[in-house]
């Protein structure tokens, strides 16, 4: 056997011809193509997911953004109420005083 021929196997069997190795990369592409579709179908319906719940989210926020707006107007006006009240009773309190001071000294005139 001449020695330039000894790494030549295209003739064993077993050996799979040139088409045949073409088909089996084709097949194993297409295996490839498949997996890599559910993988990008399933990556869809979890981005459609997360989607839908920052739609949800974003409309809780936007609920509770308006809840909480309404609620310092409500905080404001009793702040301003409480005001009202404190700065009356200040006033009634230093009338009250006013008009004991003048008791007691009309008192002490007599």
């Amino acid at each position: 056997m001449d020695p330039l021929y000894i790494e030549e196997t295209d003739d064993w069997l077993g050996n799979p011809t040139p088409l045949e190795t073409c088909r089996h990369q084709l097949r194993m592409y297409e295996n490839e193509f498949e997996a890599l579709t559910l993988k990008l179908d399933r990556a869809l319906a979890n981005i459609e997911g997360l989607v839908r719940d920052n739609d949800a989210l974003r409309q809780e926020m936007d609920s509770l953004k308006a809840k909480l707006q309404h609620a310092e107007g409500a905080l404001l006006s009793e702040r301003r109420r409480f005001a009202d009240v404190e700065h009356n009773r200040n006033h009634l309190f230093n009338e009250t005083q006013r008009l004991l001071r003048e008791l007691r000294d009309s008192e002490e005139e007599e």
